[in-house]
């Protein structure tokens, strides 16, 4: 969930939520499939994006193990005074849900053939009060074959004004066995220069990503899931756990600073998409305009 932490808060976070990662509530998950790719998406945690992977394909690349995962949107403001297993926290709305596994509100839901539509009244993280001046809003299609975008979109009537903060743009959990970190990192982007691949540790560490893509790959097979954010430069990322281990995952957050205050909107594209990195390099090329 929070990924742009000191050390101590994130490393509580992991630990707390490993506790109350069984949800017992009936989930009820929706897909699209193109007889390419397969997205799915929970309605009972908010809408939040839990599947992407191959057409009909059983292995998932995203990781849902509990409320804090997903491919959602999370939000930060000022301390407020909330308490998160003992540990003060700050205004943070979820889409899926609080810590404890308390649901969001799914305000609407819409489908059609090449279409996922939601909108959410998410929970504050640590108290896991539904925020009722909070609305966010999701719309999923596909743009190709092979490449899904999902428009999300934060609206925030509140009075308060929150200090600026790195935001996670969105927050995204994989599967740890996609332990590589592919992105370009350089002064050249779009002109086919050397990717940069890493395995980052524990906690969180930053990137620059120039070309505003990143992807987490299976070394083995060089193959794995890839999202671009038009809207971000840099991002967070971690490792957690050992392989096989409950809650292990790998992370990334496309993040940028931003303030948030009253009547604050926000509306952004991530494009998502399964491959190569160089597959994944060439869709992400064409959807931003470069050449």
């Amino acid at each position: 969930m929070i990924r742009c932490l000191p050390a101590s808060l994130a490393a509580l976070w992991m630990v707390s939520t490993a506790a109350f990662a069984t949800d017992p509530q009936p989930e009820e998950w929706v897909f699209l499939d193109n007889g390419q790719l397969r997205v799915g998406l929970n309605r009972s945690a908010g809408g939040a994006i839990g599947w992407f992977s191959e057409s009909r394909g059983s292995a998932n690349l995203l990781n849902h193990y509990d409320k804090g995962r997903y491919l959602q949107q999370s939000w930060y403001g000022r301390v407020d005074g909330s308490d998160w297993n003992g540990k003060a926290w700050r205004w943070n709305p979820v889409q899926a849900g609080g810590w404890r596994g308390e649901k969001s509100e799914l305000l609407a839901y819409e489908s059609g053939p090449n279409r996922l539509h939601t909108r959410t009244r998410p929970r504050h993280w640590a108290s896991g009060a539904l925020l009722s001046d909070v609305e966010f809003e999701q719309t999923v299609v596909f743009v190709e074959d092979r490449l899904i975008r999902i428009r999300f979109h934060m609206r925030y009537k509140g009075a308060e004004t929150h200090p600026e903060h790195d935001q996670e743009l969105p927050a995204c959990f994989v599967d740890p066995a996609l332990d590589t970190l592919v992105l370009y990192d350089g002064e050249t982007p779009w002109t086919g220069a050397p990717l940069s691949r890493s395995t980052p540790g524990w906690p969180n560490e930053t990137r620059a990503m120039t070309e505003h893509w990143a992807a987490w790959i299976d070394p083995t097979s060089g193959r794995g899931i890839g999202l671009c954010v038009p809207a971000a430069e840099r991002l967070t990322c971690y490792r957690f756990g050992k392989m096989g281990a409950p809650g292990s995952c790998s992370y990334l957050a496309p993040i940028r600073r931003m303030a948030i205050g009253p009547d604050f909107d926000f509306e952004y594209d991530v494009f998502l998409t399964l491959g190569t990195p160089e597959e994944m390099r060439e869709r992400f090329r064409r959807v931003i305009g470069q050449g």
